[in-house]
């Protein structure tokens, strides 16, 4: 017979501390996105793709997360979430080693992308049941504690991604003489990585006891009832001026992200910055993301106090204007590195500062009996809002040079500034306010 003892002991055993699990969970979902979405078009642009095709390749790796609502009813279908988790963990691991191989090859090209869209696809995924497994393994008070836990090592991923793994990279360029062995060392260690974090979770991640497959559903019925759910997204109120709103607020930033790398990295003969690739990592991925957390804690701070509406048309300058900052970089090419900081800081602080605005606004048109679904899909129109405008950002930039195509992107400003201010009148006076 199992005394009060041993059931305490199981149940811990099954509990878990959260500590020992929610910061490494968060990372691992943050670090193949940033490989993918930033890491990819450092890489590239470093073995001698052109402008035009790395934001075509790039952009289109966006797709899984631009459509992975409509698959996301099936991850409660299909084993526990904690499987999911694990299986694709292991998944993206590969993705990283067969990246990794295939750098220094021929065909380098086509063969790395299709381990990119491998792990896309098992990121997507992950994200999905991660962000289940996360509300399945806490109680309500400690998903609220933890929020920003999960938030913070998220981020994290991001400063280690495009920050210390490229730096990293560029170290490497620079001792081994090689760039294609330069960067297949990185991958490399990447899915070393990734298979330690897979191994790690196998072992601790809880066995919440509502982590369970769930029976008596089949593949018809969840679709029927994800059809109805899609559907009642689009019979919301003002309908157009939402998705001008999701589909226009980051119009010029989705385009200024991918060109922005290539930019600090290309020979001043073609209009860059000739930075290295270790100074890219620094500036870029090290203090930039500094600085977009800190505009993001600070917006954040402002809307509790005052309201969202208070807030997003100032959250629309400060994402759009700061934009001039690389219209100036283009036409005075800087040379000193402080200053360049400076410009992309100034830069990632308004768009931390500004990007609040758009993920409020998801919740508020969120707002209702679908909530989650609802949400989920409103992200998967953020991610084409990205995916769309960056896929000819390259091919745009090679027509015109740098300096007019960042006067393009910030005429591309101007849609979003305006839907803010229609969405303006429209919102709640309360809505975000910490009452």
């Amino acid at each position: 017979m199992m005394t009060i003892r041993d059931t305490n002991h199981s149940m811990s055993v099954k509990r878990r501390n959260p500590w020992n699990w929610i910061p490494t969970l968060y990372f691992a979902e943050g670090l193949p996105y940033v490989a993918v979405m930033t890491i990819a078009v450092i890489m590239y642009k470093r073995l001698g793709l052109s402008n035009t095709e790395i934001t075509l390749y790039t952009s289109w790796l966006y797709l899984p997360w631009t459509i992975k609502p409509l698959w996301s009813p099936f991850v409660d279908l299909v084993k526990t979430k904690r499987s999911w988790i694990i299986a694709m963990q292991g998944l993206i691991a590969a993705g990283f080693a067969g990246i990794a191989f295939f750098i220094p090859t021929t065909h380098f090209v086509q063969l790395t992308l299709a381990f990119f869209w491998l792990m896309a696809f098992s990121s997507a995924t992950h994200d999905i049941a991660a962000d289940g497994f996360y509300m399945l393994g806490l109680n309500n008070k400690e998903q609220s504690f933890f929020v920003g836990i999960r938030n913070t090592f998220y981020r994290f991923a991001n400063i280690f991604g495009q920050g210390i793994l490229v730096m990293l990279a560029g170290w490497l360029e620079t001792s081994q003489g090689n760039i294609p062995l330069a960067w297949s060392i990185t991958f490399y260690l990447m899915a070393g990585l990734f298979l330690a974090l897979t191994l790690y979770h196998r072992f601790i991640l809880p066995h919440p006891d509502t982590d369970i497959k769930r029976e008596g559903l089949t593949a018809s019925k969840l679709l029927e009832d994800f059809l109805k759910t899609f559907i009642s997204f689009f019979q919301k109120k003002h309908l157009g001026l939402m998705f001008f709103f999701l589909l226009t607020y980051r119009l010029g930033e989705s385009q200024l992200a991918k060109i922005a790398s290539p930019f600090l990295l290309d020979d001043a003969e073609q209009g860059g910055l000739a930075l290295s690739t270790a100074t890219v990592g620094m500036i870029y991925g090290t203090i930039g993301v500094i600085a977009l957390l800190l505009g993001g804690i600070i917006s954040g701070f402002l809307v509790s106090r005052d309201s969202f509406k208070k807030w997003i048309l100032p959250m629309a300058l400060a994402i759009n204007l700061p934009d001039l900052l690389y219209v100036w970089m283009a036409a005075a090419t800087p040379d000193n590195p402080l200053f360049i900081s400076i410009c992309v800081a100034i830069e990632q602080l308004g768009y931390g500062f500004g990007f609040t605005a758009y993920m409020l606004y998801l919740i508020y048109i969120a707002e209702g009996e679908h909530k989650t679904a609802h949400y989920a899909i409103g992200t998967g129109f953020m991610a084409l809002g990205m995916m769309i405008p960056g896929m000819p950002a390259g091919w745009i930039q090679e027509h015109i040079g740098y300096t007019n195509f960042f006067i393009w992107v910030c005429i591309c400003t101007i849609p979003g500034i305006i839907a803010s201010l229609m969405i303006r009148n429209r919102l709640d006076d309360s809505f975000g306010k910490k009452i």
